[in-house]
């Protein structure tokens, strides 16, 4: 079969949480000062609700049937196999992809942004803000708060809002503002404003406009939503995985020998690869690959080490791999794989050794890209340019050694939004950037003073 699809009865009815599986903990959340962040210091910025899931180590937490109905109107996705790259690539492997740009806003993003605002809209919030770095998880909150009824505000990295003027439009189609970051709108925007009036922003900056947006509301009718990153996002997005895991199945194979996903700060990768990850740990040989940039090398150049989350200081400092919250990335045109940081719960996979990252330069992935498009045929967004990218290399090794390898990667979004990148590629305006030494050395100075976060493993991987 070319396309496995599975019926809306086959909707994953639980998350899972690899939390509970970990057989080393991450660390906890710190304040500034050291001190472990309860639920009560989280409750200005999230829901108590979201707040419970971010500190459960259950195993399975079930989807409120309210969440449910809004995901089965896309969910489940199909699981297709690249039949037509296997045959140019001449290999043994067996290449399938769980593809999530048939979701409205064509992206994987939805997944959570339909829990979270269905669980913010049950505690009483009337207004969500949040950032963006490509636009895809701007476009998927406003689409979730629009179904819902709920405000939405997004603070879009520069670069990006520049770069790609038709994901505003869609955000503005389902109701939201958008705002280029960093703004005059907040405090912490005027800073950098104030300091480099000529900045490409980051996630970080904008992260610090949409916190400080959330909390200044004291009326209490607003809460921040994170795209990425932290533990209940990753948990909702774990659909994709369980989904394919039951895919694979019908299809004739018992199970994968790789798992592929793009990682900016880790949604989608963990949505495809943790209940493959669950099976790492329970004994199976899986072969568990995120993939980043070279422009932005947070889990193969980065320290793990206690950070903040954004550029003001104004979250918890979280145990992560990561390239320093001041950290302003290039203008590269995979504006989704830009954070500085990595989700906690995929950063102490990768120090368990359960996961094993790679960086790809910017034209490698487009010409991954390029021969995606000639083959399979659909225009993938840069993002997921890089599991493409990954997904070839593994096919050619198999090849090389003459075995037969079942590689399954997460298709996490299109890139009809994407054009002017592929244009400038087309060009040859497009070059490599590999992030220097120099500047990785200065990012990562701001660590300096915040508490340490050494690798604690098991050893067994």
């Amino acid at each position: 079969m070319s396309v496995i699809h599975l019926q809306a009865k086959d909707l994953p009815r639980k998350w899972y949480n690899l939390a509970a599986d970990l057989p080393t903990p991450p660390y906890p959340p710190l304040t500034p000062d050291g001190k472990p962040v309860t639920a009560e210091m989280l409750a200005p910025v999230f829901p108590m609700n979201l707040i419970e899931q971010e500190m459960s180590v259950e195993r399975w937490i079930d989807i409120p049937p309210g969440v449910l109905e809004i995901l089965s109107r896309w969910r489940p996705t199909p699981l297709r196999r690249a039949r037509h790259l296997e045959r140019r690539l001449k290999t043994p492997a067996r290449i399938y992809y769980k593809d999530e740009s048939v979701s409205p806003p064509g992206s994987h993003k939805p997944n959570t942004a339909v829990a979270q605002a269905w669980y913010n809209k049950e505690f009483g919030v009337r207004r969500l803000v949040t950032e963006t770095g490509a636009g895809q998880w701007g476009c998927a909150l406003a689409f979730a708060c629009t179904l819902l009824g709920l405000e939405c505000k997004v603070f879009m990295v520069r670069i990006s809002f520049d770069q790609k003027p038709l994901r505003k439009i869609m955000m503005r189609i389902w109701g939201a503002e958008c705002v280029a970051s960093p703004s005059e709108q907040t405090n912490s925007g005027r800073a950098i404003l104030a300091k480099t009036p000529d900045t490409p922003g980051s996630l970080g900056i904008a992260i610090s406009e949409a916190v400080e947006t959330a909390v200044g509301d004291r009326s209490g009718g607003t809460r921040y939503s994170l795209g990425s990153v932290l533990n209940h996002v990753l948990l909702h997005q774990t659909v994709i995985g369980l989904e394919a895991r039951e895919q694979l199945r019908r299809a004739g194979e018992k199970k994968p020998d790789i798992v592929i996903g793009c990682a900016g700060g880790g949604s989608n990768f963990a949505g495809i690869s943790f209940p493959f990850v669950c099976d790492k740990i329970h004994g199976a040989d899986i072969a568990v690959i995120p993939v980043e940039p070279t422009a932005c090398p947070t889990m193969t150049r980065g320290p793990f080490a206690y950070d903040f989350g954004d550029t003001a200081h104004l979250t918890p400092l979280i145990a992560m791999y990561t390239l320093g919250h001041a950290f302003v990335p290039p203008p590269i045109h995979a504006g989704g794989l830009r954070y500085h940081g990595m989700a906690p719960l995929v950063s102490q996979g990768i120090v368990e050794g359960l996961m094993a990252p790679r960086a790809y330069d910017q034209l490698k992935c487009y010409s991954a890209a390029m021969a995606w498009a000639a083959t399979e045929g659909p225009i993938c967004a840069p993002e997921t340019s890089h599991a493409i990218a990954c997904a070839i290399e593994e096919a050619e090794k198999a090849r090389e050694e003459g075995k037969e390898k079942v590689i399954l990667f997460c298709y996490s979004g299109h890139g009809l939004m994407d054009l002017a990148g592929y244009d400038r590629h087309l060009s040859g305006e497009l070059t490599d950037y590999v992030l220097p030494e120099d500047a990785l050395r200065e990012s990562i100075g701001n660590l300096d003073g915040l508490p340490r976060a050494a690798k604690r493993r098991s050893g067994k991987w």
